[in-house]
């Protein structure tokens, strides 16, 4: 099913976003990651962003951003305008009252500033995912029912009896929920529930257009949309010239590559030429999960915008760049502002 109003929209007309991991980088610690992570919060508010998101990963030795409800308060307290949520919290890991109450504090502590994005992905791998879960053994089929409970404990009349446990804080509170995916599962829940839906486009991008077009087709209009909302995550490494930028990228391609290797690292510094690390087989399954991502100077990053904008009809756009150097990164996100203003 085709958008008919995507071919009108410009990168003016959308807004966007920032996705940060929280990057720990090779010889760095997590203190740094999260004082890094505060200081892009602050200059993406600076910037025009419209919110900024952090997810739930484990056991990973290059991402800080695990006690992902924690570190959105300490952005949301460093931050005075942007919105600050999950993208996302993997709700099978934790009992849905758990999540309830903590996002009700925390909309409480920032009122009107915090969003709330769900996956029913693990954020990890199956040792990690028992450590997490313990006697549950919940492996995501039971994501809608864990959302219905969740979306209960906000808002009680939802509820088919009387509820027995209320969230303090929580009950009463419009905290947006978003799906979020990288398949069609949650695209046609989050359809079918009228929810704002965002694509993992910067890790599948072959399952974009597909998804999107399963939201679409899916949705129904409720309480919280009258019409579809729909999010990309998108990889962006921008530089002031294409060769920078290209360079910038291979820290973000050889932490796809050592997870394919099963090595999770901290983030590595760029390299010269990623052909002395990969295997020309790694490099087409890298390609499969990087394909979409866009790289190199202004101009460069403008045309591909558009044409990714052109080609999903996307509501908002949320840019991931895993770069090594902070000031760099910096410079990226700050170059995507400017592109989207124009």
């Amino acid at each position: 099913m085709q958008n008919t109003s995507k071919d009108k929209k410009q990168l003016s007309d959308i807004r966007f976003s920032v996705l940060d991991l929280a990057p720990i980088v090779k010889d760095s610690t997590a203190s740094e990651s999260l004082r890094n992570t505060l200081d892009l919060a602050r200059h993406a508010e600076k910037w025009g962003y419209t919110r900024y998101w952090l997810a739930e990963h484990h056991n990973m030795p290059g991402i800080a951003s695990s006690a992902t409800s924690v570190v959105i308060g300490h952005v949301a307290a460093g931050t005075s305008t942007i919105r600050v949520g999950s993208g996302g919290i993997m709700l099978p890991n934790h009992a849905p009252l758990i999540i309830a109450e903590q996002f009700g504090t925390l909309e409480s502590l920032f009122p009107g500033r915090i969003d709330l994005g769900l996956g029913r992905a693990p954020g990890t791998d199956q040792l990690t995912a028992q450590a997490l879960r313990r006697e549950r053994r919940s492996d995501g089929h039971d994501f809608p029912e864990q959302l219905e409970e969740l979306r209960t404990y906000f808002d009680p009349s939802m509820a088919s009896g009387k509820m027995h446990v209320r969230a303090v804080p929580g009950e009463g509170l419009n905290i947006p929920i978003w799906l979020l995916g990288s398949s069609g599962f949650s695209a046609q829940l989050a359809g079918q529930l009228g929810l704002p839906f965002a694509f993992a486009s910067h890790f599948s991008p072959a399952h974009t257009v597909p998804a999107l077009d399963l939201y679409r087709s899916s949705f129904r209009p409720s309480d919280v949309l009258e019409e579809p909302y729909a999010m990309v995550g998108v990889n962006v490494i921008a530089a002031d010239n294409e060769e920078k930028a290209r360079r910038l990228a291979t820290s973000m391609q050889q932490q796809f590559l050592n997870l394919i290797r099963n090595n999770p690292v901290p983030l590595q510094p760029p390299v010269d030429n990623m052909d002395d690390l990969w295997s020309d087989y790694e490099e087409a399954a890298l390609e499969q999960q990087l394909g979409s991502s866009i790289i190199g100077n202004p101009d460069t990053i403008k045309e591909k915008l558009e044409a990714f904008l052109n080609k999903t009809g996307a509501d908002e756009m949320m840019i991931n760049a895993q770069i090594f150097d902070h000031q760099d990164r910096l410079r990226s996100f700050e170059i995507v502002s400017e592109v989207f203003k124009k």
